[in-house]
């Protein structure tokens, strides 16, 4: 794949990005993924017509970047609570009058057993507190996200969920976590994995993001009602973008109009 040809900036890093970058080279339309880590290098396939750039785009970079590639349209598939990506890469779009798509994955309904809360903060220094304190709660947020909850460490029994990465251990423990409290795990998890480290751990609550299906978030509203524990989803931001859609064929409509040879 050449740099001559148009191609479409796909901001990666999920599993839908995924799909989507498949369909997108099976179609003959050139494509770049961007990734934040060299791990989500793997989720892609090899194929000429499809290249991955892997670490973090600053919004000053982004417009050196877009010309240089010959970026003729911009995918966005990045998760749900990236939203500065989306942010910026919304705004460089509209500015250089670049074709802009959102694809977002559908959110779920709340489970019998789940509370949703606005965001983070109101759950850890506002309102919502009380459903955390005296329990044992397992995070499964992310490590970047654990260090808003460092100063409950006095106050209930926290767990963290983490990927098996040193830099999310690092944060895991510069947020108070000690070893016999974390558990690193890539994902997808097996349900029977998963309810046995919640069973181990004797977890009463469980606080996830509002990640979708394909953030495992199904599974932990059918274990919370199974074995009668809260799950705390925090919302998902809201991203006041272009044009978003929650399915995958408008996405690929919209690179065939203005890409496919």
């Amino acid at each position: 794949m050449g740099d001559s040809l148009p191609t479409v900036w796909l901001i990666g890093g999920t599993v839908d990005s995924r799909t989507i970058a498949e369909e997108l080279i099976a179609q003959g339309i050139a494509c770049l993924v961007t990734v934040t880590t060299p791990e989500a290098r793997h989720l892609y396939p090899l194929h000429p017509y499809l290249r991955v750039h892997v670490g973090a785009l600053t919004p000053e970079e982004i417009p050196t970047f877009l010309e240089l590639h010959g970026i003729a349209a911009i995918v966005d598939a990045s998760h749900p609570f990236a939203a500065q990506i989306t942010a910026t890469a919304t705004a460089i779009a509209k500015e250089k009058d670049i074709p802009y798509i959102r694809f977002e994955r559908p959110p779920l309904p709340l489970g019998e057993n789940t509370l949703e809360v606005p965001d983070v903060d109101s759950l850890t220094t506002g309102s919502y507190q009380p459903y955390l304190v005296g329990k044992r709660v397992l995070l499964t947020v992310g490590a970047r996200w654990l260090d808003y909850f460092s100063a409950l460490q006095t106050q209930a029994i926290l767990f963290a969920r983490i990927l098996p990465y040193p830099q999310a251990l690092t944060q895991a423990i510069a947020a108070g976590f000690t070893s016999d409290r974390i558990i690193a795990l890539r994902p997808p998890v097996a349900e029977p994995l998963e309810k046995a480290l919640w069973e181990q751990w004797q977890i009463q609550v469980v606080v996830t993001k509002a990640s979708g299906a394909q953030g495992g978030e199904l599974m932990k509203q059918r274990l919370a009602e199974a074995l009668g524990i809260t799950l705390i989803r925090i919302a998902r931001p809201e991203n006041k973008v272009g044009q978003t859609v929650n399915d995958l064929a408008p996405i690929y409509e919209f690179c065939q109009s203005l890409l496919r040879r």
